[in-house]
């Protein structure tokens, strides 16, 4: 795994909210849920739509272009099947970081 990555706070949502990070050549959705932050690719394993703008219900997290829905913490579609990679957040000192690998 390489070092993770510091996240500025002002890339940090406040809960409820999300936002689109651009880090390592990769386009990560990074999304507060009950003050807990959770990052995924940002393009839909099914047919690679944004997934920033899908619905959210709890931590589920609905394509906005089929409607396919996936866990934030693990990245797994609901039923099985198509996941999407998350990253893991660490706080340290009160600094949020992402592990990208």
């Amino acid at each position: 795994m390489n070092q993770p990555i510091d996240l500025p706070g002002a890339s940090i949502p406040g809960p409820g909210s999300r936002t689109l990070l651009r880090l390592q050549g990769k386009t990560i959705a990074l999304f507060n849920v009950d003050e807990t932050l959770y990052a995924i690719d940002d393009s839909c394993p099914h047919a690679g739509g944004s997934l920033l703008t899908g619905k959210l219900d709890g931590r589920m997290l609905q394509c906005p272009a089929h409607g396919l829905k996936f866990d934030l913490a693990t990245g797994c579609m609901r039923g099985g099947g198509l996941s999407v990679a998350t990253y893991p957040i660490y706080w340290v000192n009160n600094q949020a970081a992402i592990a990208i690998p």
